[in-house]
C-alpha cells in the first residue's frame, strides 16, 4: 500500500499528507524540476517522498517531451500510488483527447476509474477535484459563478503536484473554453502570468510552446503565433497530435489574415492526417477553397462540390449522440447535394463565427477591415442575382450578421446595429438558418452592453434564451448566453 501505517483514521492521514506537502515544498515548484531527477530510477517501493520525487521526475520528463518516458515511469504504480494514478491517467486523458482513436479513449476511461480508486484508498478522496472533475471544474463557471476557477487558482499557486495539472487545466479555460463557450473574455494576463515559469524552465515543451502560441493568437499577433506553432511542431515528433492541434491553429491565422492558399493547405493536412473529426476537416478544407477563385481552386486538383458532399458520410456520433458543430457543417453541406448545387455564401466566415473567431480577428484592425471588405462584396453579388434561390434571405441575412461583427469590433457600433436589426427583423423571411435570429438577438444584446445600457442588453440576451428553441448550434449559444448574463448580473442597472 501506499502509506506504511494502514491503521490512521482518514482525518488523521489527510493531516499527515498536508504536512508531508509542505515539507516537500522544494521539490513541486516549476522552479525546482531539477534535472537530475530524470537519473532517479523507479523505485522498488513506495512511501510519500519517493512517489513525490519520482512524480516530479515524470511530470519534467512530460514538459521535455518525454511522453513514453514519463508514461513508463508513473505505470508501474499507478494502482498504488494516488500521485502515479494522477499523472498516469491525466496523460493518458489528454492522449486520448487528441487522438480520438478508440482504443485511446477506452484506455483512458480506463485508467481514470483505477486512478480514482487509487485516490480513493489512500486519501479518503484528497486531490480527487484534480484529478476526477477537470470538466466540471471548468463548466462550473457557468453553473456556480467563479467558484470553480478559484478552486483550480488554489491548486495552482500551491507548491504541489497538483500545481502544472491546475495550471494547464486554467489555460485551457482561458484560451478555449472561455473563447468557445463564453463571451471570449478569457484573462489572457492570467494566463500568461501562469505559463511564465514554466516557459522559463521547459522553454523547448511542446505543450509550453503551443500555449504560447495560442496567447499569441488571442491577442492577435498572428504573426508570433504562427512562429510559435512551428516551433512547437519541431520540439517532438513523437505525438503526432500536437501536430495536428498545431494546424488547426495555423489555418485560423491563415483565415484570419485571408491567406487562403496556407489556410488549405493546413486543412488538407489534417484531412490526410487527423481522426478527430474528418466532417469538419472536410467542411473546413471546402469552405476555405470556396473563398478562392474558380481558377486557383482548379490548379489545386480539388473538387468543391464533391468535398461538401463527403461531409455527411463523415460525421460521428459520441455516446450516440452528435457533434453539433459537425451536425452544422452537414447541415449547411447539404445544398451541395442538390440536382442543382447552390453554393454557400462566405463559408469559411460563417464557420469563424461558430468558433467566436471574430473575437479574434477583431484585436486587428487591418484584418477586420479585410473581413468587411469580402463580406461587401459578397453582399454586392447577392443584391446582383437575377434569379435568387429559395436560399437568398438565409445567405443576406447571413451577411448582415458578419458585416455586423465587424462593424462592432471597428467601433461602428450604429451600423452594426443596423445590421443585426436587419436579421431579427426579418425572421419570417429565414427558411433553413434559423440560428441567425437568436444569434443576432444575443449579438444585438453584447452590442447594448458594450454602450452602457444593461437592461436593455439583459432583455435581448433573454429574448434569445427564452423564446427561441431547436436551432443549429443551440447549446453553444446557449452557454454565451449563460456567461454574458452572469456578467451582466454584476452591473449597475439603468433606467429604462
Amino acid at each position: 500500500m501506499f502509506y506504511p501505517t494502514l491503521d490512521l483514521s482518514a482525518d488523521s492521514r489527510l493531516q499527515r499528507l498536508h504536512g508531508e506537502i509542505k515539507i516537500s515544498l522544494k521539490i513541486d515548484s516549476p522552479e525546482h524540476f531539477e534535472d537530475a531527477y530524470e537519473s532517479i530510477p523507479t523505485a522498488s517501493k513506495m512511501d510519500l517522498k519517493t512517489a513525490l520525487e519520482e512524480c516530479t521526475m515524470a511530470l519534467n520528463l512530460f514538459l521535455n517531451n518525454k511522453f513514453s518516458e514519463a508514461l513508463d515511469m508513473l505505470r508501474p504504480w499507478a494502482k498504488a500510488s494516488m500521485y502515479h494514478a494522477l499523472g498516469y491517467s491525466t496523460i493518458l486523458v489528454m492522449q486520448a483527447a487528441m487522438t480520438f482513436e478508440h482504443q485511446d479513449i477506452q484506455m483512458g476511461i480506463s485508467v481514470m476509474k483505477d486512478a480514482l480508486q487509487t485516490c480513493q484508498r489512500d486519501a479518503n478522496g484528497y486531490d480527487l477535484a484534480v484529478a476526477a472533475t477537470i470538466l466540471e471544474v471548468l463548466l462550473r463557471r457557468y453553473l456556480e459563478g467563479e467558484f470553480g476557477l478559484s478552486q483550480l487558482r488554489e491548486g495552482a499557486s500551491s507548491h504541489s503536484l497538483r500545481a502544472i495539472l491546475s495550471v494547464l487545466t486554467l489555460l485551457l479555460y482561458h484560451t478555449y473554453v472561455a473563447l468557445i463557450l463564453g463571451c471570449g473574455e478569457g484573462n489572457l494576463v492570467e494566463a500568461e502570468a501562469l505559463l511564465e515559469p514554466y516557459l522559463k524552465k521547459f522553454p523547448n515543451g511542446s505543450i509550453i510552446l503551443f500555449y504560447t502560441a495560442r496567447i499569441a493568437v488571442l491577442k492577435g499577433n498572428f504573426e508570433k503565433a504562427e512562429v510559435k506553432f512551428q516551433d512547437c511542431i519541431a520540439s517532438q515528433q513523437e505525438w503526432k497530435q500536437i501536430h495536428h492541434l498545431c494546424y488547426w491553429e495555423l489555418m485560423w491565422c491563415h483565415t484570419f489574415q485571408q491567406n487562403w492558399l496556407e489556410a488549405y493547405r493546413y486543412a488538407d493536412l489534417l484531412c490526410k492526417e487527423s481522426k478527430w473529426s474528418k466532417a469538419i476537416y472536410v467542411f473546413q478544407k471546402a469552405a476555405i477553397l470556396s473563398m478562392l477563385p474558380g481558377e486557383v481552386v482548379t490548379q489545386t486538383g480539388e473538387n468543391v462540390t464533391e468535398l461538401f458532399k463527403q461531409v455527411e458520410g463523415l460525421k460521428q456520433k459520441i455516446a450516440g449522440k452528435s457533434i453539433p458543430t459537425e451536425k452544422f457543417a452537414v447541415r449547411k453541406s447539404r445544398r451541395y447535394s442538390a440536382p442543382k448545387p447552390v453554393k454557400l455564401v462566405v463559408p469559411a466566415l460563417g464557420m469563424m463565427y461558430v468558433w467566436n473567431g471574430f473575437t479574434i480577428v477583431g484585436k486587428r484592425a487591418d484584418h477586420t477591415e479585410s473581413l468587411l471588405i469580402t463580406i461587401e462584396q459578397a453582399e454586392v453579388a447577392l443584391n446582383q442575382e437575377t434569379n435568387p434561390t429559395e436560399y437568398h434571405p438565409d445567405d443576406q441575412c447571413l451577411i448582415q450578421m458578419l458585416k455586423g461583427l465587424c462593424l462592432k469590433h471597428l467601433g461602428r457600433l450604429l451600423q452594426a446595429e443596423l445590421c443585426f436589426t436587419q436579421v431579427t427583423t426579418s425572421e419570417k423571411r429565414i427558411k433553413y438558418d434559423h440560428y441567425l435570429v437568436p444569434f443576432s438577438l444575443y449579438e444585438l444584446g453584447l452590442l447594448y452592453k458594450q454602450q452602457g445600457d444593461f437592461q436593455k442588453a439583459s432583455r435581448f440576451i433573454e429574448n434569445a434564451k427564452q423564446n427561441y428553441k431547436g436551432y443549429s448550434m443551440e447549446s453553444r449559444l446557449h452557454f454565451r448566453i449563460h456567461a454574458a448574463l452572469n456578467s451582466l448580473r454584476g452591473s449597475p442597472a439603468t433606467t429604462p
